[in-house]
């Protein structure tokens, strides 16, 4: 469609959006721009580890006036086949819900599907030259491509390290240098500036709801950060599971329905901050006992997370060197579930080292 044509009623952008990326958005602009209506097809395959609805919830937020559907679609691709492309033309079309007027895609393929559509085909940044990115080159290089993905979808994909420990044994030190080596951000503690602005501050009584308002201030502060990182990693300075062992410390009993909500949200590991560091040097004044038995509660309760988890002590370089290797391992894993299908192979973290 040229400038100064009228405008197409319908228009036509399928894609796997794995993940959605500046590419994805500019072609779904650009056909937003261009007809009275848009219906994005959000098609995958059941090899695909990040779900559909995650995906489609994406193009969604991404871009709200869009019609965003979604659907499995197992027939090979196979663009020498008539039988293949009868197969997926017969899903899209049934997806499409009516008429489409034109096909909006940068890859040659559009020509042929906007034919048998008995629509338009409409090309964008032919041989992304504006966009030079596809969901192949992040996922084989996610950290040198982040950049180009979606808010939503790097909340979704980026791993969480948690730094945790009991009182005075320097998380947030340690959080924070091990953020700086890794190039991302870090998540403060919230809990110890609600403890501070409460009523009777840290030393005065707690009552059980107050941890489940800590927990929920928590998880809006990581859900942010998450948004906004520059890598596909954020460094957090304690997390639900640390918050159910203050509430057993602070309020004398387990709280469940904290210990399921961890359960339910684990990072990718856990780091303890060794509790070597005397506690006049710290600052704390409540006696080395109750620290000890906090630390051995920490230490039990991420044995049993499943989670991986290590713990550091020494001056703080070493705490980070100490820690990186296992957080680039636990990395490497992760960014496997950016991968396409099963069994192939995880993308690779960078290296880092203290003092890069």
């Amino acid at each position: 469609m040229s400038e100064g044509e009228d405008r197409f009623a319908h228009g036509l952008v399928i894609g796997r959006f794995h993940p959605l990326h500046a590419g994805h958005s500019s072609l779904i602009t650009s056909a937003l721009r261009a007809c009275d209506r848009v219906t994005v097809e959000v098609l995958g395959s059941s090899g695909e580890r990040i779900p559909l609805d995650a995906r489609a919830e994406w193009v969604r937020e991404e871009h709200p006036t869009a019609r965003v559907v979604a659907a499995v679609d197992d027939t090979p691709v196979d663009f020498d086949s008539d039988a293949s492309w009868e197969a997926h033309t017969a899903l899209i079309a049934t997806l499409a819900a009516g008429p489409v007027d034109a096909v909006f895609t940068s890859d040659p393929y559009g020509a042929e599907l906007a034919g048998r559509l008995g629509a338009e085909w409409v090309q964008v940044d032919p041989g992304r030259v504006l966009n030079p990115v596809s969901g192949t080159a992040v996922r084989a290089d996610p950290w040198g491509l982040w950049h180009e993905l979606a808010p939503a979808a790097r909340a979704h994909l980026a791993a969480r390290v948690v730094v945790v420990g009991a009182e005075s044994t320097g998380t947030t030190t340690l959080t924070a240098a091990l953020a700086e080596a890794l190039g991302t951000d870090w998540v403060p503690e919230y809990g110890r500036e609600y403890s501070e602005a409460r009523e009777g501050g840290p030393a005065g009584p707690w009552r059980s709801d107050e941890f489940d308002l800590i927990v929920d201030r928590q998880l809006a502060l990581e859900q942010t950060a998450l948004r906004r990182v520059p890598v596909p990693v954020l460094v957090c300075d304690t997390d639900v599971l640390a918050t159910a062992i203050l509430h057993e410390r602070h309020v004398g009993h387990e709280a469940p329905r904290l210990v399921a909500r961890a359960a339910s949200h684990r990072p990718v590991l856990y780091v303890l901050a060794g509790d070597e560091i005397p506690l006049a040097e710290a600052g704390a004044g409540d006696g080395g006992g109750p620290r000890r038995a906090v630390q051995q509660r920490f230490r039990d309760a991420l044995a049993a997370s499943g989670v991986p988890w290590l713990e550091v002590h020494g001056d703080v370089e070493d705490r980070v060197a100490r820690a990186l290797p296992a957080i680039q391992s636990a990395l490497r894993d992760h960014l496997a579930s950016v991968a396409p299908l099963e069994g192939r192979p995880a993308a690779e973290p960078p290296d880092v080292t203290v003092g890069e």
